[in-house]
Parts: C-alpha cells; sequence; structure tokens
C-alpha cells in the first residue's frame, strides 16, 4: 500500500497535541447563563440559578496549576501544539495567549464560549463563529483557521466556516488521516482532520475508575500502532488535553511518559493541525470528496 499523502521529512507519522482550553467559558450566572456548569468530576448537574463556588474554583485550577505543568511540557519536548480555545477563555487568561502566540502554536476555535451550538439558528450559529473569530485575532494575533465545537453542531456550521474563511473542520472521530469532506450547501468540500475520543483525557472523568497508568498505557499502545501503519500509508494521531484534567500533579507524569516515548522514536511530525491540513491540501488539489455513509444515504434521498 502506498502513501497518498507524504509528511515533511518523510516523517511516518503526524502526531497532533490538542490542548482544550475551556475554563473561564463555563456556564455561569455571572455572564447571563441560567445556572452553573456540570460540577467536574462528580458529574454533578445543579438546575437552580446559582454560583457553585467549589466548582468555578476547579476551572480556576487549570489555569492557576494545570496551565503551567502543560506549558513546560511543551517547552521541554519542543511541541507545537494546537489550541482549541473557546474565545472568552483566551480574553480572560491572556497569559496563555500570549504564549500560543509568541511560541510557535496554533489557536483554533472551540466556540465563542464553551456552549452547545447544534441549539442555534443559522444566523446565531454565524454570530458565535464570527465573534470567536474576532476575538481570537485580538488576543492572539491570528485568526482561526479551524474550528471544534462543543460536542454537536449543525447541519450549517460546515458552510459558515467556509464562508467565514476557515480551512478545517475537526468534528469528526471516522478516521486516522485527513481527508476532503462534504460541505452541505456547498461545491467546494473542506478539509477534514479527525479528532480521537478515545484517547482523550477526558476518560479521567467519564470512567472515574481510569488510572494514569492505564491512560498512558492506551495512549503508547494507540502510537505504537499507527507508527508502524504509517510506513505504508497516511496516519496522523490526536491526543486530546484539558487543563484541569491532564494537569494535576498525579497525572501530567503520564502525559510526560507519552512524550518521552513518542519523541524517542525517528519519523514523528510533531504538527498542528493547520499544518497537517495545508499539507493534506497542498498534495490532494483535486479535491476528491471522502463520503461517509450517512452521506450516502442523504443523497440518495434527495436524488
Amino acid at each position: 500500500m502506498s502513501k497518498t499523502t507524504l509528511w515533511p521529512d518523510d516523517a511516518r507519522l503526524a502526531l497532533s497535541i490538542v490542548v482544550n482550553v475551556e475554563e473561564g467559558s463555563e456556564s455561569n450566572i455571572l455572564d447571563g447563563d441560567k445556572g452553573p456548569e456540570l460540577v467536574d468530576e462528580l458529574g454533578l448537574a445543579i438546575k437552580k440559578p446559582m454560583r457553585v463556588h467549589m466548582n468555578e474554583s476547579n476551572y480556576e485550577y487549570g489555569i492557576n496549576e494545570g496551565w503551567p505543568r502543560i506549558h513546560r511540557l511543551l517547552k521541554k519536548y519542543n511541541i507545537a501544539a494546537t489550541f482549541t480555545a473557546a474565545a472568552v477563555a483566551l480574553e480572560r487568561a491572556p497569559q496563555i495567549a500570549k504564549v500560543i502566540s509568541e511560541e510557535g502554536h496554533e489557536v483554533c476555535s472551540h466556540g465563542y464560549r464553551w456552549k452547545h451550538q447544534f441549539m442555534l439558528d443559522e444566523a446565531k450559529e454565524r454570530e458565535q463563529i464570527q465573534k470567536a473569530s474576532d476575538s481570537m485575532l485580538l488576543t492572539t494575533g491570528m485568526r482561526p483557521k479551524g474550528w471544534l465545537s462543543r460536542y454537536l453542531h449543525t447541519e450549517h456550521t460546515r458552510r459558515l466556516l467556509q464562508e467565514e474563511g476557515f480551512s478545517y473542520h475537526m468534528d469528526d472521530v471516522s478516521r486516522d488521516e485527513p481527508f476532503w469532506g462534504r460541505v452541505p450547501g456547498s461545491e467546494e468540500p473542506m478539509v477534514i482532520v479527525p479528532y480521537a475520543i478515545d484517547s482523550n483525557d477526558m476518560k479521567f472523568w467519564t470512567d472515574p475508575a481510569h488510572s494514569p497508568s492505564e491512560w498512558l498505557e492506551y495512549a503508547k499502545d494507540s502510537f505504537d500502532v499507527l507508527y508502524e501503519e504509517g510506513a505504508e500509508q497516511t496516519r496522523m494521531m490526536s491526543l486530546g488535553l484539558h487543563l484541569r484534567i491532564i494537569g494535576r500533579p498525579g497525572r501530567i507524569g503520564a502525559l510526560e511518559k507519552f512524550l518521552e516515548h513518542v519523541s524517542s522514536k525517528p519519523g514523528v511530525w510533531f504538527a498542528t493541525r493547520l499544518q497537517i491540513a495545508e499539507t493534506f491540501a497542498e498534495q490532494h488539489p483535486d479535491k476528491q470528496v471522502t463520503l461517509s455513509l450517512r452521506d450516502k444515504q442523504e443523497l440518495a434521498q434527495e436524488a
């Protein structure tokens, strides 16, 4: 099997470190929301319109303690990461925006605030996309070129992103390589840079029994398989991180051990998602679309 995309310097694997920055943009009645955010790690939903000071401090932990630990490792291993950030979070943590701007990282939009955009109508969704982009230009000096929704998006999202100047979308977990994806309502496709949920540090919340050593073993196993496959086909790996999750003292060591493991292998390209998207687009100017099973079903029904 021959590779369809060649990474720079004949790298076998593109490794994408994704740092999610949501802290400060979560639901809070101080921001006009109906109630507080879900109480992290406990999974407790409080529907009363009140402040939950303990949970607010949990998000503050991500900024105060988790961020310095993650930043130290990015610098130690010379990694250019993609920061999927809610725009308001960067407005309220300018020290992180400054690092993104000055140290060669990429900013990718995770919304204006950490909200569920799938409930928005088309006009409101466009407004949120524009506000996020304008805000990030002010905080980082860069307009985001990629987008990650909070869990779900609408049938309009890709077209709106395309119209607003975005070049890739990452709300997809269907493959271990980028591809041209269909954009409903547009004749032009968009580069899809798939994400990964299985290796995401969210596992520490969704599965309370999940230990750092188990997460590390799974992440390393994922890397090893993709690295082996990368000798013959296009392969990329995503590792999603959160300041307030992996940044805990009992977990950060697992991240460092993973970075030690992957850094010991030749031919690993630590790439931002924009670099991956641009490399793929340059090598596939034909823009041949890869249709999902549901794409095919929808198009058949329309016909």
